[in-house]
């Protein structure tokens, strides 16, 4: 692992100019998004760090076209799927079909499925059966899908960015827990402030409205997820990591909250999205390194998804953010 005091010039060059291709990304986004920053941020570090994005939120709130505007500033190949309890695992992978040539001779042909893009746009993906669910996994921990023994590589960069309704809705399925776990964040969607509800009245409702321009390309892109990479992390970030995560395990915990409220805790690859999410965020700051204060603003969006209460914490109205935000108080 690459220090703070081994980086050299080289590196803070290429973050510098990161950071302006960042920044003029992060601007054209804010042009069409209203009142959303945070949500915009902490979709930037999942796409940075090449992770897959799940976006939370009650209907209404713009998480459809942020997904697009995001493609469209990156210059990214997106397309969407719309989920629904009717569709098959065949309708987002592709599927093959019997053609038959002029000679009458008859072959498979492999039609591939809106899965095979750069930013795939899974709208409303827990209104899907679980079965459908499924055909991401590969997809999204592999860069690959298997279809009939064959393995298919995905373009670069791939990322699937979901859309998800709150499941206290009527006609919504729990995502399991394997997929739950693929998403470097979950982004949590809220109601924009009266400022940016205003703006957002008066800029879209009248003749003209603001549209999505590029700002990077795909190189770029694929030049700063090597970066975010090499940016070099200080010991007391990583061991704040290790520290956070671990804390969440109830079997790490004999005794406090954790061992009384949390039935099961975040995997090793929450460590994982925890460093890599801190190394992006720290990028689009235009800082050479991240720090603790990363590791705690990330905390929520990296484990409130990989994390479950017993009925013990639900019936004493215990919720994950608040045991997520009580650990994160204790990192020093």
């Amino acid at each position: 692992m690459q220090t703070v005091s081994e980086a050299g010039d080289p590196i803070l060059e290429e973050i510098e100019a990161a950071g302006a291709k960042i920044a003029a990304a992060r601007a054209a986004i804010g042009d069409v998004i209203y009142g959303q920053e945070t949500v915009i941020d902490q979709t930037l570090v999942t796409v940075l760090a090449g992770g897959h994005a799940l976006l939370v939120g009650v209907p209404g709130l713009a998480k459809t076209l942020l997904v697009h505007t995001m493609g469209t500033v990156l210059g990214l190949d997106d397309k969407r799927v719309q989920f629904t309890p009717d569709l098959m695992p065949a309708d987002i992978l592709g599927s093959e079909v019997l053609e038959e040539a002029d000679t009458g001779r008859r072959s498979f042909r492999f039609i591939k499925g809106p899965v095979f893009c750069q930013v795939l746009l899974a709208d409303e993906v827990n209104r899907a059966p679980a079965k459908t669910q499924s055909a991401l996994l590969e997809a999204m921990q592999e860069n690959q899908v298997t279809i009939e023994g064959t393995t298919l590589p995905l373009p670069r960069p791939f990322m699937v960015l979901a859309t998800q309704n709150p499941v206290e809705q009527e006609g919504v399925y729990r995502l399991p827990e394997a997929q739950l776990d693929r998403f470097l964040m979950q982004i949590d969607v809220v109601y924009p402030d009266l400022e940016a509800e205003r703006r957002m009245l008066l800029e879209t409702t009248g003749l003209g409205e603001a549209t999505a321009r590029p700002s990077m390309s795909v190189e770029d892109l694929l030049h700063i997820q090597t970066l975010v990479r090499r940016v070099p992390v200080g010991e007391k970030v990583v061991n704040a990591i290790l520290t956070l995560v671990r804390a969440a395990r109830p079997e790490e915990n004999a005794s406090g909250e954790v061992a009384r409220h949390v039935a099961w805790g975040p995997g090793p690859r929450a460590s994982q999205a925890l460093m890599l999410a801190a190394r992006a965020r720290a990028l689009i700051d235009g800082r050479f390194s991240p720090s603790i204060d990363d590791v705690r603003e990330l905390a929520a969006p990296v484990l409130r998804h990989r994390m479950a209460l017993n009925f013990s914490a639900r019936a004493e109205g215990v919720t994950v953010g608040g045991v997520i935000d009580r650990l994160t108080r204790q990192l020093v």
